[in-house]
């Protein structure tokens, strides 16, 4: 048996949430168009019979303009350090840019090796995609560089392939029947806050949070309530729409994939929203929201 710890960093959009389900075979990361939709580091395992990869899915690593942005960027390069390959992302309609330089050198110092993955072949002239493979070749010492289609699954098994040749433990580190570490919490808020994000338009959907404040579980249903943290009271009425249109929307298709977490029970859902101005650079708000994890401000 081989086992190991691969994480996947990236920019923002690159596709590394599409690709943690795709290898997985189910929805373990929310994935929408939008840019810095995950926030958090998040695990998902994948079990076969001779085999236990760890994946770490990051958040995009960006230029940060909050404090919330800059945990995000520390929770992404603090995941590659101390893992058995890091896995780099980049958008095969871009390729590689001056501002994967800085990203790549401080990779490449963990002393893993790095693969580049070329995601979004599916969409790339391949005589532009040959140039891009050469170039980053040529300009960069990567253990192995693979073209792949996240969202296609194309070149996917070549992928796990290779990287099972650079696992070297044999320890089963979870279950063989655990997907993912996160918890039940963390995953109904998730959900939440991807409703918002495909819902909403401009920049509101980035400058929310959800908190899940109770779960109660019945026979046959399941009682949840949770606030959406919003930044402006503004906000807060785009959030709740016309007569409530937009939060019951959002509080609809929630419920509809918060039940696959409980065996299709009936979900009871009832979700707030809060303004909690300038949430995004109080440390101590974004301590209590499972954010921040450095020290508090008083």
């Amino acid at each position: 048996m081989k086992s190991g710890f691969i994480a996947i960093i990236g920019k923002p959009n690159a596709g590394k949430s599409t690709l943690i389900n795709a290898l997985l075979n189910e929805k373990i990361a929310i994935t929408t168009p939008k840019a810095q939709t995950t926030r958090n580091a998040i695990l998902g395992i994948l079990n076969e019979d001779d085999l236990q990869i760890v994946f770490i899915d990051t958040p995009g690593i960006h230029t940060a303009k909050t404090a919330l942005g800059s945990y995000m960027n520390r929770e992404a390069m603090s995941q590659a350090e101390g893992v058995d390959v890091i896995y780099y992302i980049c958008d095969g309609n871009k390729g590689l840019q001056n501002d994967d330089k800085e990203i790549l050198e401080r990779l490449f110092s963990y002393g893993a090796p790095v693969f580049l993955l070329v995601n979004k072949i599916d969409e790339v002239n391949s005589e532009v995609l040959i140039k891009r493979l050469a170039y980053a070749d040529n300009n960069y010492d990567f253990a192995e560089i693979i073209p792949i289609s996240a969202l296609n699954k194309e070149n996917l098994d070549e992928l796990l392939k290779t990287s099972k040749k650079y696992l070297h433990d044999d320890v089963l580190y979870y279950p063989k029947d655990m997907k993912t570490n996160m918890n039940r919490d963390f995953q109904i808020s998730e959900i939440i806050r991807e409703k918002i994000i495909v819902n909403m338009k401009e920049e509101v959907p980035h400058l929310v949070a959800v908190q899940v404040e109770e779960v109660k579980e019945k026979t046959s249903k399941v009682f949840i309530e949770a606030t959406i943290i919003c930044n402006k009271d503004t906000h807060k009425g785009i959030i709740i729409g016309r007569g409530g249109s937009m939060l019951k929307k959002i509080n609809d298709q929630s419920s509809t994939d918060i039940s696959k977490l409980f065996d299709g029970k009936k979900i009871i859902l009832s979700l707030y929203v809060r303004v909690q101005e300038d949430w995004l650079n109080s440390q101590k708000q974004l301590f209590n929201l499972g954010y921040f994890s450095g020290d508090r401000d008083e």
